[in-house]
């Protein structure tokens, strides 16, 4: 993670939510314990967000953001199917290991965003998934995965398998997360193969 100190006030206060939203759930945290985790008065950060809700949306979308910018940089490759999910699932979790804090309130807090921002939110979560589910169905097409496969029960099993990361992933640990990218898709992809 970045250090606090190269951060402007703005995302220094987004990184702290999020680490608070992470310790209590965004439900049971408020703007006072928010404030005194930041070190300051309640009412300075205002002139910083404007609601608890305005962080919850930031990290959500910005982190939807970035999964969908790693995701297209691999449909651009003139690749087979199979190379295309192994390189979606390492682009995944590289995302995911770049900000596991930012990481875990997207997969556990975005239940929390307001109408009309969760269905905006759940859309972008849906067609993120339905890309990957496209990329099987593109490898059962090609003959390169195994034509009995059920898409859904595979690409609910891949993300089942990806997104619990923030909860075990040390990055502290020996395995880099291109590497664990690189062993989680050769398990999930090989599983796929014919």
């Amino acid at each position: 993670m970045e250090a606090v100190v190269n951060l402007s006030r703005k995302e220094q206060v987004i990184r702290k939510a999020a680490e608070l939203f992470r310790e209590k759930g965004y439900a049971a945290s408020s703007m006072r314990d928010l404030a005194q985790k930041l070190g300051i008065e309640a009412a300075s950060l205002y002139s910083h967000i404007k609601s608890k809700e305005e962080i919850l949306h930031s990290l959500c979308f910005d982190m939807a953001t970035e999964f969908r910018k790693s995701l297209v940089e691999v449909e651009k490759l003139n690749v087979t199917a199979s190379e295309r999910l192994r390189l979606g699932i390492i682009g995944h979790v590289e995302v995911m290991a770049k900000d596991l804090t930012a990481s875990a309130v997207f997969m556990n807090e975005h239940r929390h965003l307001s109408q009309p921002y969760l269905r905006d939110f759940l859309l972008l979560r849906i067609n993120y998934i339905n890309r990957f589910k496209a990329i099987i169905e593109l490898g059962i097409k090609n003959g390169e995965f195994k034509n009995t496969i059920n898409t859904k029960l595979a690409v609910m099993t891949l993300f089942s398998s990806l997104n619990w990361m923030p909860q075990w992933y040390d990055p502290g640990s020996v395995i880099r997360p291109t590497e664990l990218g690189q062993q989680l898709s050769d398990m999930l992809v090989n599983g796929l193969k014919k």
